[in-house]
């Protein structure tokens, strides 16, 4: 059991010991890698600082990166996003400091922040960049002793390349999120179901013949647009990009701006990654009674700030179900303030998804110790080989054979002159 952490009671490890475990059932390619790990023991003693989203998955993850000889601290990478059951059986049965509390304010989020960078970690794992920029600003005196970083989503990606380009990142950060075995299924088939069960369980509301506003198509975006349509939902698309946007048309579904899409918006999710994707132009012509949530990292994507201004009444009609009353009459619902719905108001992306995801996390890690010294300070690719020895895993877990090229196949594909 860890002797330090912040958590809301202990008392609740053997339910998320059971949650974890069920978790397990479906990741196993983190358990295959989990397996070697505690047979080799190639983290024995390195120090691992992580802010990511407390969840039964997550657990998993650090269940590899103990099992690998690694001192694991862990906080998380959103106020509402933690399970505390999962929380406490960490501490209990893994021996993981954890600092996270479900519906911790800022002030807290930021300490339990603070708590982690006082382990003094060598390795961050972050989802969001929020670990990171902390100690490239408040905490400089660590720099020193970072081996280097992984970085799980598109916001945190978007963050530290751009400190990569301003020459202000310390150390080198894989860019997990970008690995094809992520971002093609966790992205794309994990947001899709996770939102619309964060939806589903917040609001019990029929989702077939009802019109969905999606903001950003892109990996995130599509898939909940695919997800939605498979509901029996009307699906508009809102975009920036010309290219996705042409994409989003080609597969039938509507795309328009902000301001006219919102007449028709029974329930609007952004998924950009930006900011007031949702603002005052679009709140003024928005339906009575439409539905608001967020699945992008931040609760930037709304203007919640306006919102709250210019309403005249709010209510709670429901956990994480807030009801703002305009001047005219008009209301809206926000979920679960704004912050992402599919972690606050549901479970996060399923295990089966999550696996390829965390398996490229413990493999990163690994590469990133084993190559300690010799990287540069940017944002890196994970290297082909792990994508595909986490996708080539997958398959015969899931017992699903491919062809492979014959010697023949393989010359014709290199050569010019047959």
């Amino acid at each position: 059991m860890a002797t330090d952490y912040d958590i809301k009671d202990i008392a609740l490890a053997d339910e998320g010991l059971a949650r974890i475990k069920w978790a397990d059932a479906d990741m196993p390619v983190l358990a295959q890698i989990r397996e070697r790990f505690a047979a080799e023991r190639p983290l024995a003693g390195v120090r691992i600082g992580a802010c990511m989203h407390v969840t039964t998955e997550t657990a998993n993850l650090m269940r590899a990166l103990t099992a690998a000889g690694a001192e694991v601290a862990l906080c998380a990478s959103n106020p509402l996003s933690t399970q505390d059951d999962t929380a406490a059986s960490l501490v209990r049965d893994f021996g993981v400091q954890v600092y996270a509390i479900a519906g911790e304010d800022m002030a807290s989020y930021k300490q339990h922040i603070d708590a982690v960078v006082g382990t003094n970690p060598q390795i961050i794992m972050d989802d969001g960049a929020d670990l990171d920029t902390a100690l490239h600003t408040r905490f400089r005196d660590q720099l020193p002793h970072i081996i280097g970083g992984t970085e799980e989503t598109t916001t945190g990606v978007v963050r530290l390349a751009a400190m990569a380009a301003d020459g202000t990142l310390e150390y080198p950060v894989f860019n997990i999120n970008d690995a094809k075995t992520k971002h093609f299924f966790d992205n794309h088939y994990g947001t899709g179901q996770s939102t619309l069960d964060g939806i589903v369980r917040a609001t019990n509301r029929l989702l077939a013949g009802r019109t969905i506003v999606v903001s950003g198509y892109g990996h995130c975006g599509s898939g909940l647009a695919l997800r939605a349509r498979g509901m029996g939902m009307n699906v508009i698309v809102c975009e920036v990009d010309p290219v996705a946007a042409l994409e989003a048309h080609m597969e039938g579904y509507r795309v328009m701006p902000a301001v006219e899409a919102a007449r028709e918006a029974d329930v609007w999710v952004t998924v950009t990654g930006n900011c007031n994707v949702v603002d005052a132009d679009a709140f003024k012509n928005m339906k009575d009674g439409a539905i608001l949530c967020n699945s992008g990292h931040f609760d930037s994507e709304i203007n919640m700030e306006w919102l709250r201004n210019n309403a005249v009444a709010a209510r709670d009609l429901k956990p994480l179900v807030r009801e703002y009353e305009l001047a005219d009459g008009r209301t809206i619902i926000v979920l679960a303030e704004g912050r992402l719905v599919n972690l606050a108001c549901a479970e996060g992306h399923p295990a089966s998804v999550m696996d390829m995801s965390f398996a490229n996390q413990a493999l990163a890690a690994e590469y990133l110790y084993q190559h300690r010294g010799e990287l540069e300070n940017k944002v890196y690719d994970v290297p082909a080989e792990i994508d595909e020895l986490v996708a080539a895993v997958k398959l015969e877990t899931l017992g699903v054979n491919i062809d492979e090229l014959t010697d023949e196949q393989i010359a014709y594909m290199t050569s010019w002159n047959f």
